[in-house]
């Protein structure tokens, strides 16, 4: 059975053109790298050929622009995972 990998990313659009890379980690520290974004509500996404291409990668390296595509992918999963949850959870009661 192949150990689990995880990366993280962080992006701040008015200090940085791409994200970057700010943790990566498989086996104990990726289940670390997982259960830290589900405790702060981050939504997480499985893409084994990304997390592939990010290992090799050194942490706080910029994401290459040939993997643009893909976070683009990933942060509109973000924002609409985002969304469903202000719908689900800021609802008016009563």
């Amino acid at each position: 059975m192949k150990k689990p990998q995880a990366i993280a990313l962080k992006w701040d659009p008015y200090l940085n053109k791409a994200p970057k890379l700010a943790a990566k980690g498989q086996g104990i520290l990726a289940d670390e790298i997982i259960r830290v974004a589900r405790e702060n509500d981050i939504p997480i996404r499985e893409d084994h050929d990304l997390v592939q291409v990010f290992s090799l990668m050194d942490i706080g390296d910029s994401i290459p622009p040939e993997v643009h595509t893909a976070i683009a992918e990933i942060l509109a999963f973000i924002y609409w995972s985002n969304q469903q949850y202000t719908e689900i959870f800021d609802k008016p009661t009563g």
